[in-house]
C-alpha cells in the first residue's frame, strides 16, 4: 500500500492539480482547502459538498495528520514552547509569543541547523535534514488548537526558529503560500517573515515566489567581525548580501522594510563604534533594526551586554534616524529565547559531538587551573 499524501503539505495549487489529475475540476481543491483551514474539519466522508466518489478516493489516497507533541512548556511570563516529534525520532521547537492583541508563532524549517552562527544554540546541535511543509505547517495548526480556549489564533509568524529557513526553500516558501492564502489562514504579508543568515542566491530569487516580509540576521558592521560570528558571511559577505536585500526589496512596492536582526555581545560586537559603523552601513537602506540582547547557552563563553550599554547602542542608531528596537526576552527560563532553541537532532555532520569534546577539553582545563591556583 502507498503512503498516504498529507494535504497539510500542499498549496492551493497543487491541491487543484490534484484534482486535475484525477479527472475532476479544479474548485475542488479549494472547497478542500475551506473544509481544513476555515471549518476545521478532517473528515473527508463529512466534506459534504464533495461527491461521494471523491470523498471515497480521498479517504484512500489522503491523510490530514498533524505533528506529535513531544513536550509543552510554558514560560512564567506566558510563552509557550513545544518540541514536535519529525523525521521518526528526532524532535525540533516551536515558541509561541502571546502578546497583548498578537500572538506570534516562531516556527522551525529544519532539523537543527548547518550554519553554525557562534552565537546560537541550534548549531550546536548540527543538522539532519528538511522539514516538509506539512511539518512546518503542523506548527502553525498546533499553536491555533492551544489557542482556540482562548477565542484566538496566530497572528504573525516569524522563521526564527531552529534552521536556516532559504536552505529549505522549496518546503517554506510553499509553507508561507499556505499561510498567506485566504482560504487557508489569510495572514497578511506584512505578518509573515522569513529570517536568513543570508544565502544570498535564495534571496536574488525570492520575488518571483513570494512579497513576505524579509528579516536579515545581520549581528555585525563589517565582514572581519562577520566571519566570526556567522561563517556564512565568508561565502556571501556583506555587500553582496545587501544588494540582494535591497533588490527583493524594490519588488514589494513603496512603504515596505527589511529588518536586520542584531545580537548584542557584551565587548564583542555592541561598542559605540560598532553601532556607528552599522549606522554608516544601513544607509539609504529602507529598514528598522531590531536589537537582541544575546540569550546565554552552556558553554557558549559570550555574556549578555549590561542594559546600559545595550541602550547606548540603540541611542547612537536612533540618533542616526533608525527605528531601532530592543528585544523583549520571553521565555529564557524554559529556553525558549531567541537562540536558545535546542530540540533532538540525530547529527549528521558530527558538529554536536565535536562541540560536546571541546565543552568537555574545556571544563578539564579550568579543573587544572583549580587545581593549580589552589
Amino acid at each position: 500500500m502507498s503512503e498516504l499524501v498529507n494535504l497539510y503539505g500542499l498549496t492551493r495549487s497543487q491541491l487543484e492539480e490534484l484534482f486535475i489529475g484525477q479527472g475532476l475540476q479544479s474548485f475542488r481543491g479549494r472547497q478542500l482547502m475551506k473544509w481544513i483551514y476555515h471549518s476545521g474539519i478532517t473528515d473527508f466522508s463529512t466534506m459534504t459538498d464533495l461527491p461521494v466518489i471523491t470523498r471515497e478516493w480521498l479517504l484512500g489516497y489522503a491523510e490530514l495528520c498533524l505533528p506529535n507533541i513531544v513536550f509543552q512548556q510554558k514560560s512564567s511570563d506566558g510563552t509557550v514552547k513545544w518540541a514536535i516529534q519529525v523525521h521518526e525520532d528526532e524532535c525540533v521547537e516551536m515558541v509561541l509569543i502571546p502578546e497583548k492583541g498578537r500572538n506570534t508563532l516562531c516556527v522551525s524549517s529544519q532539523v537543527g541547523c548547518s550554519l553554525d552562527c557562534s552565537f546560537c544554540s541550534t548549531g550546536k546541535q548540527g543538522f539532519n535534514g528538511n522539514l516538509s511543509t506539512a511539518e512546518i505547517i503542523g506548527q502553525l495548526l498546533v499553536a491555533n488548537e492551544y489557542l482556540k480556549s482562548k477565542n484566538e489564533k496566530v497572528t504573525n509568524v516569524v522563521f526564527m526558529g531552529m534552521g536556516e529557513p532559504l536552505l529549505n526553500f522549496e518546503s517554506v516558501l510553499a509553507a508561507v503560500d499556505i499561510m498567506m492564502d485566504d482560504m487557508a489562514f489569510g495572514l497578511s504579508k506584512r505578518k509573515v517573515t522569513i529570517s536568513s543568515s543570508g544565502f544570498v542566491p535564495a534571496i536574488e530569487k525570492l520575488s518571483g515566489y513570494t512579497d513576505c516580509s524579509l528579516a536579515i540576521s545581520l549581528h555585525a558592521p563589517n565582514d572581519g567581525l562577520r566571519d566570526e560570528l556567522v561563517p556564512i558571511n565568508r561565502r556571501y559577505p556583506i555587500n553582496a548580501l545587501l544588494v540582494a536585500c535591497q533588490k527583493y526589496l524594490k519588488t514589494l512596492g513603496p512603504h515596505r522594510k527589511l529588518l536586520f536582526e542584531y545580537t548584542l555581545i557584551d565587548q564583542i560586537n555592541d561598542e559605540p563604534s560598532h553601532a556607528k559603523e552599522l549606522a554608516g552601513l544601513l544607509g539609504g537602506i529602507p529598514c528598522k533594526i531590531n536589537l537582541i540582547p544575546f540569550n546565554p547557552f552552556d558553554q557558549s563563553g559570550y555574556r549578555t551586554p549590561e542594559l546600559s550599554r545595550v541602550l547606548a547602542f540603540q541611542s547612537i542608531l536612533i540618533n542616526r534616524g533608525y527605528t531601532a528596537m530592543i528585544r523583549s526576552t520571553r521565555g529564557e527560563d524554559i529556553a525558549a529565547a531567541c537562540g536558545q532553541l535546542a530540540g533532538n537532532v540525530r547529527d549528521r555532520t558530527k558538529r554536536s559531538l565535536r562541540y560536546r569534546e571541546s565543552r568537555s577539553s574545556s571544563q578539564i582545563l579550568v579543573s587544572e587551573r583549580q587545581e593549580v591556583t589552589g
